[in-house]
């Protein structure tokens, strides 16, 4: 008997085909949320949707945009459990595959001082996901990691040394995701905030997403409780709305024509 949810999904996929298989790599339990949107969509599609965190998020002690949280208290394997248990529950939220948790420390994934064999290891882990999942396209920072953090710059950094090297499973359709300008600094709520972020030219590929792929973000980042207050979710939420406009804005990583999908 089939269960609701392979029902959705074979009709979410002409019959014959094969299931494409889409990976975003973040560094942290909440990277997802750049491009939250569009994964709900692809996985309503029938699209296997999967996201590799590298980080254990420990030093997400509690700031949004560096503001501190007071009502966030916990710290060390408490918090790194609870980011976890986060980072599932926005997956479950958005309908794709839970979350892969590599657990790398958070803030060193690029300690070549402190541990000159991590990011020998970190590349490793992500190119061994790569050759298990085999995906047909895959989303993750750009050089500037959105918001300029070591670790999202990092994740970008080994994901496109994998895709220039050949490496196993990694596919050509690789894209850079951003944060909106506006976003940060609805969310910081200090309009100062300068992001070096690349010109429009190069977001050639725009992927539309509906109101109901929209709900299930909101839902989605609602469940990173250590992150962002519910008044936080519905300061920001509006902001990336209007950024966006219907459409996520991607990089490709090498060029490729404009276009509205990622696997075309």
């Amino acid at each position: 008997m089939l269960c609701a949810q392979d029902v959705a999904l074979s009709q979410g996929t002409p019959s014959g085909a094969a299931r494409k298989t889409l990976v975003v790599v973040g560094a942290h339990a909440d990277d997802e949320g750049p491009v939250a949107p569009i994964l709900a969509r692809y996985a309503r599609e029938g699209v296997q949707v999967y996201l590799i965190i590298a980080s254990d998020g420990i030093a997400g002690f509690g700031q949004q945009g560096n503001i501190p949280r007071p009502d966030v208290t916990v710290q060390g394997d408490e918090l790194v459990r609870q980011r976890a248990e986060e980072a599932r529950c926005a997956t479950q939220a958005l309908g794709i595959q839970p979350p892969i948790l590599l657990g790398f420390p958070d803030g060193k994934l690029g300690d070549y001082a402190g541990d000159r064999t991590q990011i020998f290891r970190v590349t490793q882990r992500i190119a061994e996901e790569f050759g298990r999942l085999r995906p047909d396209a895959v989303i993750t920072w750009g050089p500037d990691g959105g918001t300029g953090h070591p670790d999202h710059r990092i994740v970008s950094n080994i994901v496109t040394q994998l895709q220039r090297s050949g490496a196993p499973g990694v596919p050509e359709r690789v894209f850079y995701m951003n944060l909106p300008v506006e976003s940060m600094r609805v969310m910081t709520q200090r309009p100062e905030v300068l992001q070096t972020v690349p010109q429009a030219k190069y977001f050639t590929v725009r992927v539309p997403f509906t109101p109901e792929d929209l709900q299930k973000m909101e839902r989605g980042m609602a469940c990173h409780r250590s992150q962002f207050t519910p008044e936080v979710v519905q300061r920001v939420l509006p902001a990336m709305v209007r950024a966006w406009n219907g459409a996520i804005p991607l990089i490709p990583a090498f060029a490729t024509a404009p276009g509205t999908d990622l696997f075309q």
